[in-house]
């Protein structure tokens, strides 16, 4: 009998186990991860445009798109885990020049000793108002100070002049923006809160694109950017796709050698079944394993209101083009490596 007891015991604990499992980590079934495994989405509360950067202290620091007013920062020290910090601004601190306008589609980068947080600054249908600024912090988490519009579309004469991209080259900087009116970039001054005096904006790619980033991996440059609508959620399109160049500046092309001018790109993120609408992604980070990690947003069928922070591992063929296994989000992967 006592032996039965116990039996019975461990069969209940067992069961009580699972479930938590299934309920940390917010899945429909009874799977309970390994130790070195994590299920996509890594954060289920909507998290859109994502934006990734190391700080000197080793711990990873993640942005997005206003969703969560004033603009979301969380702290991660594995890129799977994340604590909400706060937000980069407060009703009083946040931006302003375009009255009404929502904060999207930020870029944190670290400059100077400084922490120098890009962002676009719209409202729906405001492509000739709407504008990128920046703020600064002497910490990841904030708080920011707004340093106010480096431009806006109808002063740089580039419609829908938002998602900014910083990225520095042989002692420049440079700032790339655009939204499915053209890829741009410019020269900025040092500080990175203005553009260079005399310096002229350059179109890189055409209108099929948004949400640019750009990746030097070898002898190529990658532009990763999103394609297809990106808001109306489960009907939502976004995908993201790339195209390289052996210059910043491009001529940037497809695996065919179509011009990204003229709307070339190869597809790296589709949907699939569970997530739809997936793109605008972030920095890619490496683990201690040399595995590149990459996060990005998408709509989960089962929670379709938000757009949540998904992330995979982009590897690359033998011809150094970037992918994602299977073409669309993993439901659970191997977790990087950052011990």
């Amino acid at each position: 009998m006592r032996a039965y007891f116990f039996k019975i015991m461990f069969l209940q604990l067992l069961v009580m186990s699972s479930c938590y499992g299934c309920k940390k980590n917010n899945k429909s079934s009874f799977e309970v991860p390994k130790t070195n495994e994590y299920f996509n989405p890594v954060l289920s509360i909507s998290l859109p445009d994502p934006t990734i950067i190391k700080s000197n202290d080793g711990s990873f620091y993640l942005y997005a798109t206003e969703d969560t007013r004033n603009v979301p920062i969380y702290k991660s020290s594995n890129l799977i885990d994340w604590k909400f910090q706060g937000t980069a601004f407060t009703d009083n601190t946040r931006p302003n020049f375009e009255p009404n306008g929502g904060i999207w589609a930020p870029d944190i980068n670290y400059i100077n000793g400084k922490y120098v947080l890009y962002y676009s600054m719209s409202v729906w249908g405001g492509e000739w108002t709407c504008g990128i600024g920046a703020a600064v912090s002497d910490k990841p988490e904030g708080p920011f100070t707004d340093k106010g519009k480096l431009f806006r579309s109808n002063e740089i004469d580039v419609q829908n002049s938002i998602d900014p991209f910083y990225i520095e080259e042989n002692g420049k900087k440079y700032l790339f923006w655009g939204s499915f009116r053209g890829i741009y970039a410019i020269e900025i001054a040092d500080d990175g809160l203005s553009v260079k005096p005399g310096a002229q904006k350059q179109q890189i790619a055409g209108t099929a694109f948004e949400g640019t980033y750009i990746h030097k991996k070898g002898d190529f440059y990658y532009l990763f950017a999103s394609i297809g609508s990106c808001c109306e959620g489960v009907n939502s399109t976004y995908k993201l796709v790339v195209g390289r160049s052996k210059s910043l500046m491009g001529p940037y092309v497809d695996k065919t050698g179509k011009n990204m001018m003229d709307n070339g790109y190869n597809i790296v993120i589709s949907s699939n079944s569970r997530f739809v609408g997936n793109g605008h992604c972030s920095e890619i980070v490496q683990d201690k394993n040399g595995a590149d990690w990459i996060f990005y947003h998408g709509v989960d069928v089962n929670n379709p209101k938000a757009r949540v922070l998904l992330s995979d591992q982009v590897k690359w063929d033998n011809e150094n083009w970037p992918y994602v296994e299977g073409g669309s989000p993993s439901l659970k992967s191997v977790k990087p490596n950052f011990n």
